[in-house]
Parts: C-alpha cells; structure tokens; sequence
C-alpha cells in the first residue's frame, strides 16, 4: 500500500468515528511519515498484521500524533507469543514464535500501557473475545509476570499472567508515536 493510500485509510477511519476535540492536520501527518519511513513500515506492518491502526489522538506535551491498533479483537497476526524475551528463553517447551514486545519494538512500536489500553477502550469495547499484553511495570515483570487486558461483562479487566504464558487468543496492540 502506498504512502498516499495508507494515509488515505487513517483519515477514513478518522472521519466515520471523529474523536472531539482532535483536528488532525492531515498534511503535516503526511509529511512527518516522508521525513521518517520507518514510521510509515510500522504503520504498514499495524494495517497487514490485522490491527486496523487509526488516529486516536494527539500527545499535548511532545505533539505527536498518537495511531493504535483499534480491531475489534486483537490482531490475529500477532497472537499466540509470550509476553518478552526474557519470557521466551525461560521457556523450554513448547516455545511460541517469538514474543510481544520484541516483535513490537522490530517495527519501532510499542505496547500500549495500562492507561492507554483504558483510553483506548473508551472508542468503543475491544478484546471480547480475545486479549491483549500490555507493557508491564518493572516490578511486575521482576517477579515474573506481566500484565494483559480484555473487555468482559460490560467492563475493562487487567489482569496478570506469567510472562512467559501464550495462548491463540493473546495479542498486543501497538502505539505509534509520529
């Protein structure tokens, strides 16, 4: 998919769910992805994988645009993985792929955070059927867990797992600062 056409795909999905407050300028956006191609491989790799990236906001401190994974369940094309490296090389058996946060941070990405999963889910309920990790606290992740998120009953749940656990319906969104 071409720059133009990538770009095209976040400002549709802008427009049918309009988020207040937030007027994007789509040509500044444009020419910050040609002056940073990596960005624009990233964005590419979020559209292929599944995760169905869009314009969520806008961070007021450094003015970045903020494009997460926004598919309804978490993206098919990043399941099944353990949470880090650490993770994967504890396994003995029955190792999966690779794991989240490596695959995330090939691609310049990163997972999104327990506040910015809630934010996100205030777009409308992600993950009913499947969840994701999060990027987990250090102190979390030095006992050997880690942090995932799923919405359920009519509310978001944060919950914890080892990290080194996987299953075919855990994922993890991204976050593209750009």
């Amino acid at each position: 998919m071409s720059e133009q056409a990538i770009i095209e795909l976040l400002q549709q999905r802008f427009n049918r769910k309009p988020l207040p407050g937030l007027t994007p300028n789509w040509a500044e956006l444009s020419q910050r992805f040609e002056q940073n191609a990596g960005k624009l491989q990233a964005l590419q790799w979020m559209q292929d994988s599944g995760g169905e990236p869009a314009l969520i906001g806008l961070d007021e401190q450094s003015g970045e645009y903020l494009i997460a994974d926004c598919s309804a369940e978490t993206p098919k094309g990043r399941r099944s993985l353990c949470y880090d490296d650490a993770a994967l090389a504890e396994r003995k058996e029955h190792k999966p792929a690779g794991s989240a946060v490596q695959l995330a941070a090939q691609y310049g990405l990163t997972l999104l955070t327990e506040a910015e999963y809630q934010q996100l889910q205030q777009l409308g309920p992600l993950d009913q059927k499947s969840s994701s990790w999060l990027l987990t606290p250090a102190e979390i992740r030095a006992e050997g867990g880690a942090i995932f998120g799923d919405y359920r009953y009519g509310r978001v749940f944060i919950y914890h797992n080892g990290a080194q656990s996987y299953y075919a319906v855990r994922g993890f969104r991204a976050m593209l600062r750009l």
